[in-house]
Protein backbone atom coordinates (compact mmCIF):
# COMPACT_ATOMS: atom_id res chain seq x y z
CA UNK A 1 0.00 0.00 0.00
CA UNK A 2 2.72 2.38 -1.16
CA UNK A 3 0.70 5.62 -1.30
CA UNK A 4 -2.10 5.11 1.22
CA UNK A 5 0.50 4.64 3.96
CA UNK A 6 2.65 7.55 2.78
CA UNK A 7 -0.25 10.02 2.82
CA UNK A 8 -1.19 9.09 6.36
CA UNK A 9 2.30 9.23 7.81
CA UNK A 10 3.29 12.50 6.11
CA UNK A 11 -0.03 14.09 7.04
CA UNK A 12 0.63 13.14 10.64
CA UNK A 13 4.17 14.49 10.59
CA UNK A 14 3.03 17.93 9.37
CA UNK A 15 3.56 20.23 12.36
CA UNK A 16 1.91 23.48 13.33
CA UNK A 17 1.82 25.76 16.34
CA UNK A 18 -0.56 24.57 19.02
CA UNK A 19 -4.17 25.72 19.22
CA UNK A 20 -6.86 25.15 21.78
CA UNK A 21 -8.94 22.56 20.00
CA UNK A 22 -10.46 19.32 21.20
CA UNK A 23 -9.04 16.15 19.69
CA UNK A 24 -11.12 13.08 19.08
CA UNK A 25 -10.10 9.69 17.79
CA UNK A 26 -11.72 10.62 14.45
CA UNK A 27 -10.20 14.02 13.64
CA UNK A 28 -6.93 15.15 12.06
CA UNK A 29 -6.20 18.87 12.43
CA UNK A 30 -3.41 21.36 11.75
CA UNK A 31 -2.72 25.05 12.20
CA UNK A 32 -1.43 25.77 8.71
CA UNK A 33 -2.35 24.91 5.12
CA UNK A 34 -0.78 22.03 3.23
CA UNK A 35 2.30 22.97 1.22
CA UNK A 36 2.49 19.89 -1.00
CA UNK A 37 0.32 16.99 -2.11
CA UNK A 38 1.09 14.56 0.69
CA UNK A 39 0.02 17.14 3.28
CA UNK A 40 -3.40 17.73 1.73
CA UNK A 41 -6.60 16.23 3.09
CA UNK A 42 -7.92 13.62 0.67
CA UNK A 43 -11.67 13.25 0.13
CA UNK A 44 -13.50 10.85 -2.15
CA UNK A 45 -16.74 9.07 -2.94
CA UNK A 46 -15.11 5.96 -4.41
CA UNK A 47 -14.85 7.53 -7.88
CA UNK A 48 -14.26 11.29 -7.60
CA UNK A 49 -11.20 12.33 -5.60
CA UNK A 50 -10.28 15.73 -4.16
CA UNK A 51 -7.04 16.69 -2.41
CA UNK A 52 -7.66 19.87 -0.40
CA UNK A 53 -4.76 22.15 0.56
CA UNK A 54 -6.79 24.68 2.55
CA UNK A 55 -4.73 27.64 1.36
CA UNK A 56 -5.52 31.13 2.65
CA UNK A 57 -5.09 33.36 -0.41
CA UNK A 58 -5.43 30.49 -2.91
CA UNK A 59 -7.00 27.16 -2.08
CA UNK A 60 -5.67 24.50 -4.47
CA UNK A 61 -7.78 21.38 -4.86
CA UNK A 62 -6.36 18.52 -6.92
CA UNK A 63 -9.10 16.65 -8.79
CA UNK A 64 -9.16 13.01 -9.86
CA UNK A 65 -11.55 10.46 -11.28
CA UNK A 66 -10.93 6.76 -10.62
CA UNK A 67 -11.66 5.98 -14.29
CA UNK A 68 -9.35 8.59 -15.84
CA UNK A 69 -6.18 6.76 -16.88
CA UNK A 70 -3.71 7.04 -19.70
CA UNK A 71 -4.05 4.37 -22.35
CA UNK A 72 -6.74 2.40 -24.09
CA UNK A 73 -7.74 -1.29 -24.20
CA UNK A 74 -4.70 -3.55 -24.14
CA UNK A 75 -3.79 -5.85 -27.04
CA UNK A 76 -3.35 -9.24 -25.35
CA UNK A 77 -1.79 -10.57 -28.57
CA UNK A 78 1.05 -8.02 -28.36
CA UNK A 79 3.74 -10.76 -28.39
CA UNK A 80 2.01 -13.76 -29.97
CA UNK A 81 5.11 -15.96 -30.32
CA UNK A 82 6.51 -15.44 -26.83
CA UNK A 83 5.43 -18.93 -25.70
CA UNK A 84 7.77 -20.54 -28.22
CA UNK A 85 10.77 -19.50 -26.09
CA UNK A 86 9.55 -21.19 -22.89
CA UNK A 87 11.01 -24.67 -23.67
CA UNK A 88 14.40 -23.13 -24.51
CA UNK A 89 14.35 -21.12 -21.26
CA UNK A 90 13.70 -24.28 -19.26
CA UNK A 91 16.48 -26.12 -21.07
CA UNK A 92 18.94 -23.28 -20.43
CA UNK A 93 18.03 -23.31 -16.73
CA UNK A 94 18.51 -27.07 -16.55
CA UNK A 95 21.96 -26.59 -18.10
CA UNK A 96 22.72 -23.71 -15.67
CA UNK A 97 23.31 -21.44 -18.65
CA UNK A 98 22.01 -18.32 -16.92
CA UNK A 99 23.36 -15.88 -19.48
CA UNK A 100 21.29 -17.55 -22.19
CA UNK A 101 18.32 -17.76 -19.82
CA UNK A 102 18.49 -14.01 -19.26
CA UNK A 103 18.63 -13.38 -22.99
CA UNK A 104 15.70 -15.67 -23.76
CA UNK A 105 13.57 -14.33 -20.90
CA UNK A 106 13.64 -10.92 -22.53
CA UNK A 107 11.74 -12.41 -25.45
CA UNK A 108 8.85 -13.19 -23.07
CA UNK A 109 7.99 -9.58 -22.26
CA UNK A 110 5.31 -7.13 -23.32
CA UNK A 111 4.44 -3.50 -22.74
CA UNK A 112 4.41 -1.60 -19.45
CA UNK A 113 1.15 -0.77 -17.73
CA UNK A 114 -0.53 2.59 -18.21
CA UNK A 115 -0.73 5.32 -15.54
CA UNK A 116 -3.51 6.74 -13.40
CA UNK A 117 -3.94 10.30 -14.66
CA UNK A 118 -4.41 13.62 -12.86
CA UNK A 119 -7.58 15.39 -13.96
CA UNK A 120 -6.50 18.87 -12.95
CA UNK A 121 -6.44 21.51 -10.23
CA UNK A 122 -9.22 23.86 -9.19
CA UNK A 123 -8.06 27.14 -7.66
CA UNK A 124 -10.20 29.30 -5.40
CA UNK A 125 -8.47 32.69 -5.23
CA UNK A 126 -9.53 34.96 -2.37
CA UNK A 127 -9.16 38.74 -2.20
CA UNK A 128 -7.62 38.78 1.28
CA UNK A 129 -5.18 41.66 1.75
CA UNK A 130 -3.73 40.58 5.11
CA UNK A 131 -2.63 37.39 6.81
CA UNK A 132 -5.18 35.57 8.97
CA UNK A 133 -5.39 34.88 12.66
CA UNK A 134 -6.42 31.60 14.28
CA UNK A 135 -6.05 29.43 11.17
CA UNK A 136 -7.37 25.89 11.58
CA UNK A 137 -8.09 22.98 9.23
CA UNK A 138 -9.42 19.55 10.02
CA UNK A 139 -10.50 16.28 8.47
CA UNK A 140 -13.28 14.53 10.36
CA UNK A 141 -13.09 10.93 9.20
CA UNK A 142 -16.29 9.93 11.01
CA UNK A 143 -18.12 12.24 8.57
CA UNK A 144 -15.69 12.39 5.61
CA UNK A 145 -15.90 16.19 5.88
CA UNK A 146 -13.01 18.66 5.87
CA UNK A 147 -13.17 22.18 7.28
CA UNK A 148 -11.02 25.31 7.14
CA UNK A 149 -11.61 28.43 9.22
CA UNK A 150 -9.64 31.56 10.02
CA UNK A 151 -10.18 35.21 10.94
CA UNK A 152 -9.06 38.30 9.04
CA UNK A 153 -9.81 41.55 10.82
CA UNK A 154 -13.14 40.94 12.48
CA UNK A 155 -14.40 38.56 9.81
CA UNK A 156 -14.41 34.80 10.26
CA UNK A 157 -14.15 32.78 7.05
CA UNK A 158 -15.23 29.13 6.96
CA UNK A 159 -15.06 26.46 4.27
CA UNK A 160 -16.54 22.97 4.39
CA UNK A 161 -15.77 20.24 1.85
CA UNK A 162 -17.10 16.75 1.11
CA UNK A 163 -17.51 14.43 -1.88
CA UNK A 164 -20.97 12.89 -2.12
CA UNK A 165 -21.49 9.37 -3.41
CA UNK A 166 -25.30 9.66 -3.67
CA UNK A 167 -25.18 12.98 -5.54
CA UNK A 168 -21.90 12.32 -7.40
CA UNK A 169 -20.42 15.80 -6.82
CA UNK A 170 -17.82 17.62 -4.78
CA UNK A 171 -19.55 20.08 -2.46
CA UNK A 172 -17.84 23.14 -0.95
CA UNK A 173 -19.61 25.63 1.30
CA UNK A 174 -17.94 29.01 1.87
CA UNK A 175 -19.17 31.56 4.41
CA UNK A 176 -18.11 34.91 5.85
CA UNK A 177 -19.34 36.25 9.17
CA UNK A 178 -19.86 39.76 7.75
CA UNK A 179 -22.34 40.42 4.97
CA UNK A 180 -20.70 40.93 1.59
CA UNK A 181 -17.20 39.98 2.76
CA UNK A 182 -16.90 36.82 0.64
CA UNK A 183 -15.08 37.52 -2.63
CA UNK A 184 -13.20 35.04 -4.80
CA UNK A 185 -12.54 33.90 -8.34
CA UNK A 186 -12.31 30.32 -9.48
CA UNK A 187 -10.15 28.88 -12.25
CA UNK A 188 -8.66 25.57 -13.42
CA UNK A 189 -5.51 24.08 -14.91
CA UNK A 190 -4.49 20.59 -15.99
CA UNK A 191 -1.50 18.60 -17.25
CA UNK A 192 -3.87 17.00 -19.76
CA UNK A 193 -5.24 18.49 -22.97
CA UNK A 194 -8.28 20.65 -22.20
CA UNK A 195 -10.47 23.60 -23.11
CA UNK A 196 -12.43 25.90 -20.78
CA UNK A 197 -15.79 27.53 -21.40
CA UNK A 198 -17.86 29.66 -19.05
CA UNK A 199 -21.57 30.34 -19.07
CA UNK A 200 -23.33 32.32 -16.38
CA UNK A 201 -22.28 30.72 -13.08
CA UNK A 202 -20.71 27.53 -14.51
CA UNK A 203 -17.13 26.85 -15.63
CA UNK A 204 -16.91 23.80 -17.92
CA UNK A 205 -13.72 21.92 -18.77
CA UNK A 206 -13.55 19.32 -21.55
CA UNK A 207 -10.38 17.38 -22.20
CA UNK A 208 -8.72 14.05 -22.77
CA UNK A 209 -6.01 11.88 -21.25
CA UNK A 210 -2.90 10.62 -23.07
CA UNK A 211 -3.20 7.39 -24.99
CA UNK A 212 0.15 6.37 -23.47
CA UNK A 213 2.33 7.42 -20.53
CA UNK A 214 5.67 5.77 -19.78
CA UNK A 215 6.30 4.72 -16.16
CA UNK A 216 8.17 7.36 -14.17
CA UNK A 217 10.89 4.87 -13.20
CA UNK A 218 12.04 4.77 -16.83
CA UNK A 219 13.38 8.29 -16.33
CA UNK A 220 13.49 11.13 -18.82
CA UNK A 221 12.87 9.90 -22.34
CA UNK A 222 11.42 11.26 -25.59
CA UNK A 223 7.70 10.83 -26.15
CA UNK A 224 7.11 9.76 -22.56
CA UNK A 225 3.54 11.08 -22.68
CA UNK A 226 1.59 10.82 -25.94
CA UNK A 227 -1.62 12.67 -26.80
CA UNK A 228 -3.90 12.36 -29.81
CA UNK A 229 -7.21 14.21 -30.02
CA UNK A 230 -8.80 11.07 -31.49
CA UNK A 231 -7.53 8.71 -28.78
CA UNK A 232 -7.67 8.43 -25.02
CA UNK A 233 -10.28 8.81 -22.29
CA UNK A 234 -12.40 11.96 -22.41
CA UNK A 235 -13.37 13.94 -19.32
CA UNK A 236 -15.71 16.76 -18.40
CA UNK A 237 -15.58 18.88 -15.25
CA UNK A 238 -18.36 21.35 -14.48
CA UNK A 239 -17.86 23.83 -11.62
CA UNK A 240 -20.89 25.76 -10.43
CA UNK A 241 -21.27 28.63 -7.95
CA UNK A 242 -24.81 28.71 -6.58
CA UNK A 243 -26.96 29.25 -3.48
CA UNK A 244 -25.32 32.62 -2.88
CA UNK A 245 -26.39 36.15 -2.00
CA UNK A 246 -23.44 37.57 -3.94
CA UNK A 247 -22.98 38.39 -7.61
CA UNK A 248 -21.52 35.69 -9.87
CA UNK A 249 -19.42 37.01 -12.76
CA UNK A 250 -18.40 34.94 -15.78
CA UNK A 251 -15.00 35.70 -17.32
CA UNK A 252 -13.27 34.08 -20.30
CA UNK A 253 -11.54 31.31 -18.33
CA UNK A 254 -12.86 31.80 -14.81
CA UNK A 255 -15.90 32.63 -12.75
CA UNK A 256 -16.01 34.89 -9.72
CA UNK A 257 -18.14 35.86 -6.75
CA UNK A 258 -18.41 39.42 -5.49
CA UNK A 259 -20.04 40.70 -2.32
CA UNK A 260 -21.27 37.40 -0.98
CA UNK A 261 -21.84 36.13 2.53
CA UNK A 262 -22.32 32.49 1.60
CA UNK A 263 -21.85 30.37 -1.52
CA UNK A 264 -21.94 26.72 -2.53
CA UNK A 265 -19.51 25.34 -5.11
CA UNK A 266 -20.52 22.11 -6.84
CA UNK A 267 -18.04 20.14 -8.95
CA UNK A 268 -19.34 17.44 -11.29
CA UNK A 269 -16.86 15.12 -13.03
CA UNK A 270 -17.46 12.40 -15.63
CA UNK A 271 -15.32 10.43 -18.07
CA UNK A 272 -15.93 8.39 -21.20
CA UNK A 273 -14.51 5.19 -19.66
CA UNK A 274 -16.93 2.40 -20.56
CA UNK A 275 -15.09 -0.72 -19.46
CA UNK A 276 -11.65 -2.26 -19.73
CA UNK A 277 -12.33 -3.59 -23.24
CA UNK A 278 -14.05 -0.55 -24.79
CA UNK A 279 -12.18 2.18 -26.67
CA UNK A 280 -12.95 5.31 -24.59
CA UNK A 281 -12.69 7.60 -27.63
CA UNK A 282 -14.87 5.53 -29.99
CA UNK A 283 -17.07 3.43 -27.70
CA UNK A 284 -17.07 5.61 -24.61
CA UNK A 285 -19.80 7.02 -22.43
CA UNK A 286 -21.10 10.54 -23.04
CA UNK A 287 -19.01 12.30 -20.41
CA UNK A 288 -20.45 15.73 -21.22
CA UNK A 289 -24.03 14.63 -20.70
CA UNK A 290 -23.21 12.62 -17.58
CA UNK A 291 -21.49 15.62 -15.99
CA UNK A 292 -24.41 17.87 -16.92
CA UNK A 293 -26.98 15.48 -15.47
CA UNK A 294 -25.06 15.14 -12.21
CA UNK A 295 -24.73 18.89 -11.81
CA UNK A 296 -28.38 19.57 -12.68
CA UNK A 297 -29.56 17.03 -10.13
CA UNK A 298 -27.28 18.25 -7.35
CA UNK A 299 -28.04 21.91 -8.04
CA UNK A 300 -31.71 21.28 -7.32
CA UNK A 301 -30.93 20.25 -3.75
CA UNK A 302 -30.19 22.38 -0.72
CA UNK A 303 -26.83 22.22 1.01
CA UNK A 304 -28.50 20.65 4.02
CA UNK A 305 -29.98 17.89 1.86
CA UNK A 306 -26.69 17.25 0.06
CA UNK A 307 -24.76 16.96 3.31
CA UNK A 308 -27.32 14.74 5.01
CA UNK A 309 -27.39 12.34 2.05
CA UNK A 310 -23.59 12.22 2.14
CA UNK A 311 -23.48 11.52 5.88
CA UNK A 312 -26.15 8.82 5.70
CA UNK A 313 -24.29 7.08 2.88
CA UNK A 314 -20.77 7.34 4.33
CA UNK A 315 -21.68 6.49 7.91
CA UNK A 316 -23.53 3.40 6.72
CA UNK A 317 -20.02 1.99 6.27
CA UNK A 318 -17.91 3.89 8.77
CA UNK A 319 -20.14 3.43 11.83
CA UNK A 320 -20.06 -0.37 11.63
CA UNK A 321 -16.84 -0.58 13.63
CA UNK A 322 -15.64 1.29 16.69
CA UNK A 323 -12.39 0.83 18.60
CA UNK A 324 -12.12 1.65 22.29
CA UNK A 325 -8.98 1.33 24.41
CA UNK A 326 -10.65 2.64 27.55
CA UNK A 327 -10.45 6.11 29.06
CA UNK A 328 -7.78 8.24 27.44
CA UNK A 329 -7.23 11.98 27.21
CA UNK A 330 -5.86 13.25 23.91
CA UNK A 331 -3.51 16.25 24.18
CA UNK A 332 -4.80 19.52 22.71
CA UNK A 333 -2.15 19.54 20.00
CA UNK A 334 -2.14 19.38 16.20
CA UNK A 335 -2.07 15.84 14.89
CA UNK A 336 1.54 16.11 13.71
CA UNK A 337 2.75 17.11 17.17
CA UNK A 338 0.83 14.23 18.70
CA UNK A 339 2.58 11.82 16.36
CA UNK A 340 5.96 13.31 17.26
CA UNK A 341 5.22 12.90 20.97
CA UNK A 342 4.03 9.34 20.37
CA UNK A 343 7.29 8.50 18.57
CA UNK A 344 9.16 9.77 21.64
CA UNK A 345 7.33 7.26 23.83
CA UNK A 346 4.33 9.26 25.06
CA UNK A 347 1.10 7.28 25.19
CA UNK A 348 -1.81 8.44 23.03
CA UNK A 349 -4.47 5.76 22.67
CA UNK A 350 -6.75 8.05 20.67
CA UNK A 351 -3.99 8.48 18.10
CA UNK A 352 -3.85 4.70 17.67
CA UNK A 353 -7.61 4.62 17.14
CA UNK A 354 -7.33 7.44 14.60
CA UNK A 355 -4.64 5.52 12.71
CA UNK A 356 -6.87 2.43 12.58
CA UNK A 357 -9.96 4.30 11.43
CA UNK A 358 -8.03 6.34 8.87
CA UNK A 359 -7.29 3.14 6.95
CA UNK A 360 -11.03 2.39 6.81
CA UNK A 361 -11.72 5.97 5.76
CA UNK A 362 -9.33 5.67 2.80
CA UNK A 363 -10.90 2.43 1.55
CA UNK A 364 -14.46 3.78 1.81
CA UNK A 365 -13.35 6.88 -0.07
CA UNK A 366 -11.52 5.09 -2.90
CA UNK A 367 -13.21 1.75 -3.62
CA UNK A 368 -16.78 2.07 -4.88
CA UNK A 369 -16.44 1.92 -8.69
CA UNK A 370 -17.20 -1.47 -10.33
CA UNK A 371 -14.09 -3.00 -11.88
CA UNK A 372 -11.88 -0.13 -10.70
CA UNK A 373 -10.31 -0.98 -7.33
CA UNK A 374 -8.20 1.42 -5.28
CA UNK A 375 -4.84 1.83 -7.01
CA UNK A 376 -1.41 2.51 -5.51
CA UNK A 377 -2.52 6.03 -4.59
CA UNK A 378 -6.15 5.26 -3.86
CA UNK A 379 -7.89 7.72 -6.20
CA UNK A 380 -5.60 10.72 -5.55
CA UNK A 381 -2.76 11.75 -7.86
CA UNK A 382 -1.39 15.07 -9.21
CA UNK A 383 1.35 13.61 -11.45
CA UNK A 384 1.23 12.86 -15.19
CA UNK A 385 3.80 10.09 -14.57
CA UNK A 386 3.15 9.12 -10.95
CA UNK A 387 5.38 6.82 -8.87
CA UNK A 388 5.04 3.23 -10.13
CA UNK A 389 2.41 4.62 -12.55
CA UNK A 390 -0.05 4.63 -9.62
CA UNK A 391 -1.12 1.33 -11.16
CA UNK A 392 -2.20 -2.05 -9.82
CA UNK A 393 0.91 -3.82 -8.55
CA UNK A 394 -0.65 -7.21 -7.99
CA UNK A 395 2.30 -9.04 -6.45
CA UNK A 396 1.37 -7.45 -3.08
CA UNK A 397 0.17 -3.83 -3.16
CA UNK A 398 -3.37 -4.31 -4.45
CA UNK A 399 -3.85 -7.06 -1.89
CA UNK A 400 -2.58 -4.79 0.90
CA UNK A 401 -5.19 -2.18 0.03
CA UNK A 402 -7.89 -4.75 0.72
CA UNK A 403 -6.55 -6.62 3.74
CA UNK A 404 -8.84 -4.60 5.99
CA UNK A 405 -12.02 -4.96 3.89
CA UNK A 406 -13.38 -8.10 5.54
CA UNK A 407 -11.67 -7.69 8.92
CA UNK A 408 -13.14 -4.22 9.50
CA UNK A 409 -16.65 -4.92 8.15
CA UNK A 410 -16.33 -3.28 4.74
CA UNK A 411 -17.09 -6.36 2.64
CA UNK A 412 -18.99 -4.51 -0.10
CA UNK A 413 -15.88 -2.49 -0.87
CA UNK A 414 -14.23 -5.70 -2.06
CA UNK A 415 -16.59 -5.73 -5.07
CA UNK A 416 -14.48 -3.46 -7.34
CA UNK A 417 -11.47 -5.74 -6.81
CA UNK A 418 -13.46 -8.90 -7.49
CA UNK A 419 -14.84 -7.47 -10.74
CA UNK A 420 -11.32 -6.42 -11.71
CA UNK A 421 -10.09 -9.98 -11.13
CA UNK A 422 -12.84 -11.23 -13.42
CA UNK A 423 -11.74 -8.72 -16.08
CA UNK A 424 -8.09 -9.68 -15.85
CA UNK A 425 -8.98 -13.37 -16.06
CA UNK A 426 -10.32 -12.69 -19.56
CA UNK A 427 -7.24 -10.89 -20.87
CA UNK A 428 -5.19 -13.37 -18.85
CA UNK A 429 -6.52 -16.32 -20.85
CA UNK A 430 -4.87 -14.93 -23.98
CA UNK A 431 -1.70 -14.01 -22.08
CA UNK A 432 -1.42 -17.54 -20.71
CA UNK A 433 -1.70 -18.93 -24.22
CA UNK A 434 0.54 -16.48 -26.11
CA UNK A 435 3.24 -15.91 -23.47
CA UNK A 436 3.38 -19.30 -21.74
CA UNK A 437 1.68 -21.82 -24.03
CA UNK A 438 -0.91 -22.67 -21.37
CA UNK A 439 -4.45 -23.49 -22.50
CA UNK A 440 -6.87 -23.68 -20.73
CA UNK A 441 -6.00 -21.30 -17.90
CA UNK A 442 -5.25 -17.65 -17.23
CA UNK A 443 -2.43 -15.61 -15.74
CA UNK A 444 -1.89 -12.18 -14.20
CA UNK A 445 1.64 -10.86 -14.00
CA UNK A 446 2.80 -8.34 -11.41
CA UNK A 447 1.62 -5.07 -13.00
CA UNK A 448 -1.81 -4.15 -14.31
CA UNK A 449 -4.02 -1.14 -14.93
CA UNK A 450 -7.62 -0.13 -15.57
CA UNK A 451 -7.39 -1.95 -18.93
CA UNK A 452 -6.82 -5.29 -17.15
CA UNK A 453 -3.34 -5.72 -18.63
CA UNK A 454 -2.07 -9.19 -17.73
CA UNK A 455 1.23 -9.61 -19.62
CA UNK A 456 4.76 -9.54 -18.16
CA UNK A 457 6.21 -6.05 -18.53
CA UNK A 458 9.61 -4.97 -19.85
CA UNK A 459 8.95 -3.15 -23.13
CA UNK A 460 9.57 -6.22 -25.27
CA UNK A 461 13.06 -7.07 -24.06
CA UNK A 462 14.21 -3.84 -22.42
CA UNK A 463 13.34 -4.95 -18.89
CA UNK A 464 15.64 -6.91 -16.59
CA UNK A 465 14.21 -10.40 -16.00
CA UNK A 466 14.77 -10.04 -12.22
CA UNK A 467 11.73 -7.76 -12.03
CA UNK A 468 10.10 -8.13 -15.43
CA UNK A 469 9.78 -11.91 -15.56
CA UNK A 470 10.38 -13.33 -12.09
CA UNK A 471 8.02 -12.18 -9.36
CA UNK A 472 10.34 -13.49 -6.63
CA UNK A 473 13.33 -11.62 -8.05
CA UNK A 474 13.08 -8.80 -5.54
CA UNK A 475 12.85 -10.96 -2.43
Amino acid sequence: MKYLTIVFVISFILLGCSKEKSNTSNTLWFNKPATYFEESFVLGNGKTGASVFGGIHTDSIFLNDATLWAGEPVDPYMNPDAYQHIPAIREALDNENYELTDKLNRKVQGSFSESFAPLGTMYINFSHDTEPEQYYRELNISQAVSEVNYTIGNVKFTREYFVSHPDKVIVIKLTASRKGALNFDLDFSSLLKYEIATNSNVLTVNGYAPYHAEPSYRGDMPDAVLFDENRGTRFTTMIDINQTDGKVISNENSIALEGGTEAIILVSIATSFNGYDKDPAKEGLDNKELARQQLTSASARSYKELKQDHLDDYQHFFNRVSLDFGESTAPDLPTGERLKRYAEGNEDKNLEILYFQFGRYLLISSSRTPGVPANLQGIWNPYIRPPWSSNYTVNINVEENYWLAENTNLSELHAPLLTFIDNISKTGEITAKTFYGVDPGWVACHNSDIWAMSNPVGDFGQGHPVWANWNMGGV
